[in-house]
């Protein structure tokens, strides 16, 4: 079962998820407070590297499978053209109504 970004509970987090799925960068950044940053399996990125990387020159796309913690942590099938499909948990902080920071790594 999956849960559609329309479904998801957190506003930021649904903006966030409807961006990367339709790869629009400017929705995406809409979604993002001034000066966001992230982390992969434990390790900070630079945010703009790792999007333009991991998101939108490879076609990623969310398919979050179940939404926890009023919708800031997230279980998502996660596939990109790089990588192929895994299974992937991410972890939202949001402030004033915009992602500020969002860790994501192998569920």
């Amino acid at each position: 079962m999956t849960v559609s970004a329309q479904q998801l509970s957190e506003p930021a987090v649904r903006a966030f998820v409807a961006a990367v799925n339709a790869n629009d960068r400017d929705a995406f950044q809409q979604a993002l407070a001034p000066g966001a940053t992230m982390s992969d399996d434990g390790t900070e990125r630079d945010l703009a590297d790792w999007t333009e990387r991991e998101i939108f020159s490879s076609s990623g796309h969310m398919e979050v499978e179940s939404q926890k913690a009023s919708g800031l942590s997230l279980v998502v099938r996660y596939r990109n053209e790089a990588w192929g499909e895994m299974r992937t948990a991410w972890v939202f902080i949001v402030e004033n109504g915009k992602i500020a920071r969002f860790e994501t790594g192998q569920a």
